[in-house]
């Protein structure tokens, strides 16, 4: 009960206000929000309850940023409690508190100013029960336009876990079937393209998730709508995944779903319960030779959206959780053998995840395993470094079947092939809730330097790149803060070589310098 407790207590001052430390309320159909910010419209909060059944009444009251939300059903209310007590809701990006009320009803008729939270139901209502005009609903928010589009593009940012086109459908699916997800990385970020059967379940998507993080403090999400109005998915691999066509191919060389496999990924044709999120979706369902975890098991993560019959009757399942953990080894391959060494790899993927070991294969230097802390960080070096150019030859990277990398025993022929970095004072994420989450971005052109001694010029530093063998295209201080500064080189390889060589690089004055990629351009 630690989790209520804290929600319950998280206020500080309030505590006194909200009687924090009485028990709480036996379970009723009618809940008390606490902490509304005071611009947030009547249709958000009611897209708080709708995943979980019919909102039939809701007094706001803004003044003391609360509201009473009542639902058809204690059990509605019982399964929105339980979902929401190890995952705060958010609207507007401040997190909201609920809990059971005293209130067994809500008793609305005669209060003023219940015409806008009326209005916002009677919308709700109507979108449910399939009509899509929206008499006199309060706000353009609450609305649904005509010629809405079903498309919603995604963009995550601080993606400090790995997002699966699987988390992704698994997130979604609580708000209507989705037909179709497209993939992909544009401008440094990662983002999608996914397709609603109908617009009403896009804008109801878009109005509860918009701004929400998929894990604690990291990979939020931010949501449009496209103005695409359907998509053509011509490969099923784990970029794209066309729901409604089992049939299509996987494109290069990705390997093809069997159909069992894709009719668990909730293809049409199989229903799935309201609070089942995606249809009989399994945790670790991965392809096969999947790239590891299809949900990774981060504690106290959304669980991924996704409520559990189990959270019916209170207890909450966090898929992922129960899942075989993924493998954090990976195998990297195509390496160029003359350039690369143990070192050189562990700065570089060290920008992912914390390096423990890594080893280079003695009879085939092009290939190396890494070893990361976690599978998570194993992912996300693996999504982040597939494919870029290093040394001329591109770089290749897959989970390992080792499940951690040996070291050499004594007198056993190794030529520092094997290094274990495992106390390295160099590691990015050792400390909990470091900023280096927030920071994690694809490899790219400009990189951001940090921990800059006051006495170190422009020229001192260009120089320091060009003699690295880079052309400097252009640089900047920050304005703030001259410790940092920003650097464009000639190409995404030229800056991953720059890193690997000038991360830790001694400035003098007792200051090393701080390598990592920007998404910013200068």
């Amino acid at each position: 009960n630690q989790l209520s407790a804290g929600i319950m207590n998280s206020n500080g001052n309030d505590n006194k206000k909200f009687k924090g430390d009485r028990p709480p309320c036996s379970p009723s159909r009618v809940l008390h929000l606490r902490k509304i910010p005071c611009d947030v419209t009547e249709a958000e909060v009611i897209s708080l309850g709708l995943p979980f059944g019919k909102v039939t009444n809701l007094l706001m009251l803004k003044g003391k940023s609360q509201a009473f939300l009542e639902m058809a059903s204690e059990e509605a209310a019982v399964t929105m409690v339980n979902y929401y007590t190890p995952f705060t809701p958010h609207l507007r990006s401040q997190p909201v508190y609920i809990q059971y009320s005293n209130h067994r009803e809500l008793k609305t008729d005669n209060l003023p100013n219940q015409a806008r939270a009326q209005a916002a139901l009677q919308a709700v209502s109507a979108v449910q029960s399939g009509s899509l005009a929206l008499p006199g609903a309060p706000s353009n928010e609450g609305t649904v336009l005509p010629g809405q589009s079903p498309v919603l593009r995604i963009i995550i940012e601080n993606l400090f876990f790995p997002v699966t086109l699987e988390v992704l459908h698994q997130i979604f699916s609580k708000f209507g079937t989705v037909l179709k997800i497209i993939t992909f990385t544009k401008n440094n970020q990662f983002q999608a393209l996914l397709q609603y059967a109908d617009p009403v379940n896009a804008h109801y998507a878009k109005m509860a998730l918009d701004g929400q993080n998929i894990y604690n403090a990291c990979c939020t999400l931010r949501i449009d709508f496209s103005k695409l109005t359907s998509l053509n998915v011509k490969y099923n691999n784990d970029k794209s995944r066309d729901f409604t066509r089992l049939d299509l191919p996987t494109g290069d060389g990705q390997p093809s779903l069997e159909p069992p496999m894709a009719a668990a990924f909730g293809a049409p044709g199989i229903i799935s319960s309201p609070y089942a999120g995606a249809a009989g979706f399994a945790p670790a369902i991965g392809f096969p030779q999947a790239t590891g975890l299809s949900v990774p098991a981060v504690p106290g993560a959304l669980g991924p959206l996704t409520i559990t019959s189990s959270a019916v009757t209170g207890r909450m399942a966090i898929p992922g959780a129960s899942g075989i953990p993924g493998n954090s080894v990976l195998l990297v391959t195509n390496l160029n053998p003359d350039l690369i060494t143990p070192h050189g790899l562990f700065i570089l993927f060290g920008v992912y995840g914390d390096v423990h070991r890594v080893k280079i294969m003695f009879n085939k230097k092009e290939n190396a395993l890494v070893q990361m802390a976690d599978a998570n960080q194993a992912q996300l070096a693996m999504n982040h470094l597939s494919g870029q150019r290093l040394y001329g030859k591109v770089l290749r990277a897959t989970l390992s079947k080792h499940q951690a990398v040996q070291l050499p025993r004594e007198g056993q022929e190794d030529q520092g092939l094997t290094k274990d970095f495992s106390n390295s004072p160099l590691h990015r994420f050792k400390k909990p809730g470091s900023k280096n989450f927030q920071n994690i971005f694809p490899p790219s052109a400009t990189l951001h330097l940090s921990n800059i001694p006051p006495s170190v010029t422009v020229d001192d530093l260009k120089n320091l790149f060009i003699d690295a063998g880079c052309s400097v295209k252009a640089f900047k201080f920050f304005q703030k803060d001259r410790k940092m500064a920003l650097i464009q080189l000639g190409s995404v390889e030229e800056a991953i070589q720059a890193l690997i060589e000038l991360h830790n690089h001694d400035l003098g004055e007792n200051h090393h310098l701080r390598v990592s990629f920007s998404k910013s351009t200068i």
